[in-house]
């Protein structure tokens, strides 16, 4: 995964997984789109990447929670053909219970974790698949797997990101472009700020380090793995685990309902 003159987007670049996502990318040689709501950050980060390795960096402040904003971000999507790679890092999170809740809050969390992540993705597939080649990542998160009662809305979005991710792998089965979902568990970055879990609560041996989390990512995008689960210590887990879903599919729409509900 090494290129000349190709160029990466990174959204949520300004801190976390998308910071090291952008170092990490642009150490393989890709120019970089930053995008992010904070310009200081951003400013700071194409810095310290253009004089640490020459690469050419543009950055765009947007917040993906707004449409017009999001559009900005697309139209580049569209018409960069410089364009190769683009991971859909932006995400926010919210685990508190929903009685009691703010609506507006979770409305802005859905559409950072989900609306943009699929207007994004939309934006950039033509361009990638008309040039033979790309690649889309999507960081979803292992709280898609693991549903806790604080986290309908959370891991209801972070479920829409790999199943999302799976129907466009098979939607592209036959196409040049790859897409890979990530699920991280606990990583030690300002998403948990606001969210109202302290991270400080778990235990060390939970979390991640963003340098790790990201290195086994693509360790994983390397390897091919269409789904790839940070800590998950065997891979054959998650495929008996998509094999026992798969085992449901020829059962699951019938002209008659299971004999259970029958009489």
């Amino acid at each position: 995964m090494t290129t000349q003159n190709k160029t990466a987007v990174v959204t949520g670049a300004s801190a976390g997984l998308g910071t090291a996502y952008a170092q990490r990318l642009a150490d393989r040689g890709y120019d970089l789109i930053l995008v992010a709501r904070n310009t200081a950050r951003l400013e700071t980060l194409a810095s310290d990447i253009r004089s640490r390795t020459g690469r050419a960096v543009d950055i765009v402040t947007a917040d993906l929670t707004d449409a017009a904003q999001i559009s900005v971000v697309e139209e580049r999507l569209r018409t960069d053909e410089s364009i190769e790679i683009l991971v859909n890092n932006a995400g926010a999170a919210l685990l508190t219970p929903l009685t009691g809740s703010d609506a507006a809050a979770y409305e802005v969390l859905v559409n950072l974790n989900v609306t943009a992540l699929t207007r994004l993705t939309i934006a950039v597939l033509p361009g990638l698949t008309a040039r033979g080649h790309g690649t889309v990542v999507n960081i979803s998160s292992a709280m898609a797997l693991n549903i806790l009662p604080v986290s309908a809305v959370y891991s209801g979005t972070k479920s829409y990101v790999l199943t999302f991710t799976q129907a466009l792998q098979q939607e592209l089965a036959e196409s040049p472009v790859t897409v890979q979902a990530v699920l991280p568990g606990a990583v030690r970055t300002e998403l948990w700020d606001g969210s109202g879990v302290d991270l400080e609560a778990f235990p060390d041996e939970w979390v991640m380090s963003v340098d790790d989390a990201v290195d086994a990512a693509l360790a994983g995008l390397d390897a091919g793995e269409p789904v790839t689960i940070l800590s998950l210590p065997e891979i054959s887990d998650w495929e008996s685990f998509e094999k026992a879903r798969q085992a449901l599919v020829p059962n699951l729409s019938q002209k008659v309902p299971a004999a259970r509900y029958r009489g």
